[in-house]
């Protein structure tokens, strides 16, 4: 017979192997989908449709990245969807921060009344704006250009929620601080708010960038002309070509849209993870 000691460190032993079986094995999986697709943009036209499948090709094609990247102007695709995504997310993150600093640290008439109006616009389906905005960038002349696609979409409703919770969690004497030494709204936010909030922004930031990075449907009706479009929306060209390139360079494709999402989740993971770190602290 084992001593209670013994039982319980048992006990902990086997819930922690159990813990970690589990999670290798929603990790495989999770990432399973990722490893098919790569696998298959490495196999050759026959090993793709051999059954049952295989999981590794007997000769690694690289080729078939250069077909697919012959098969639409994919540099300019990235250029287009840098180019978007970038400016949106400078503008958007800068808007979302104005206006949570407003309503967190500035006093003014009906101020928290104004900002459950804000918050009530979440609750407005996106798709509902997608004809009221295309007739006002019409009569603007923003139809197929980079401001037509960026434009309608720099406010963010969450973004200001989330910066104006981190404000509002910040110490209010630092701001009396601030406000003692002369130092104007702009200064106190960019000199002494912003740093403090910096791993909410970068949250923030990816997940914008994350978003405006796979934007389809707003690109593909504010366009038409092939030379504005991004990458999603060239990979559906791609895809309706499948019959003449086949499934291994529409995968090949799919890593081109891929790859950029994942070398800035790898390079900005740890600001992510202090981000969702300092929200689950404070709550």
């Amino acid at each position: 017979m084992f001593s209670a000691h013994t039982t319980a460190v048992l006990y902990r032993g086997l819930k922690a192997v159990a813990s970690h079986v589990i999670l290798i094995a929603v990790s495989i999986i999770i990432g399973l989908p990722f490893f098919w697709m790569v696998t298959t943009a490495l196999k050759s036209s026959n090993e793709v449709y051999i059954f049952p499948p295989i999981w590794l090709p007997k000769t690694l094609r690289w080729d078939n990245f250069v077909t697919a990247w012959q098969a639409a102007p994919f540099g300019r695709f990235y250029l287009n969807s840098i180019i978007i995504t970038v400016s949106g997310v400078v503008l958007e993150v800068l808007i979302a921060t104005l206006s949570a600093y407003a309503f967190a640290r500035i006093e003014f008439p009906f101020r928290d009344a104004l900002f459950m109006v804000v918050l009530a616009a979440m609750m407005i389906p996106a798709q509902l704006a997608l004809v009221p905005n295309y007739v006002t960038l019409k009569h603007l002349g923003w139809i197929n250009s980079y401001p037509g696609i960026v434009v309608p979409h720099i406010s963010s409703v969450f973004g200001a929620f989330l910066l104006r919770q981190a404000f509002l969690s910040m110490s209010a004497e630092i701001f009396d601080a601030a406000k003692i030494d002369g130092a104007s709204h702009l200064r106190t936010l960019f000199y002494v708010a912003l740093p403090m909030a910096r791993p909410v922004v970068a949250t923030l930031a990816l997940y914008l960038f994350i978003a405006k990075w796979n934007e389809y449907l707003w690109p593909l009706i504010i366009t038409n002309t092939q030379n504005m479009r991004p990458l999603p929306v060239g990979l559906v060209m791609v895809r309706n070509a499948e019959y003449q390139i086949g499934p291994e360079h529409l995968m090949a494709a799919s890593l081109f849209v891929l790859i950029p999402v994942l070398l800035v989740f790898f390079l900005a993971q740890k600001q992510l993870i202090e981000g969702i770190a300092v929200g689950a602290v404070k709550g």
